[in-house]
């Protein structure tokens, strides 16, 4: 991974673009971590990192869930608790 100072950029986004396909660019401003530059891998795909990150569709994710735990709703951890199942890692995919 490679990181860069904001006020250090020279080059053409295209060029970032480039050298983010061999290794992660991290930008940083004041020390802290502005953007990343990094290829989305077989794994990915752009509805999913765009929904990631856009604020008003985590607003309505985090309205939805909150309702569900109004409603009675029991978290997945508690059920996999009550019954001793064992769940995926967090943050890991599943292969197919």
């Amino acid at each position: 991974m490679k990181s860069v100072k904001l006020s250090d950029i020279t080059g053409s986004l295209s060029e970032y673009a480039r050298e983010g396909l061999r290794e992660t660019v991290v930008v940083t401003r004041k020390g802290k971590p502005l953007v990343a530059v990094m290829p989305l891998t077989k794994h990915d795909d752009w509805e999913s990192v765009s929904l990631s990150t856009n604020a008003k569709f985590i607003e309505i994710i985090e309205r939805s869930r909150a309702s569900a735990l109004d409603q009675g709703a029991i978290p997945l951890a508690e059920v996999r608790r009550k019954y001793g199942l064992k769940g995926r890692p967090s943050g890991r995919r599943r292969v197919r």
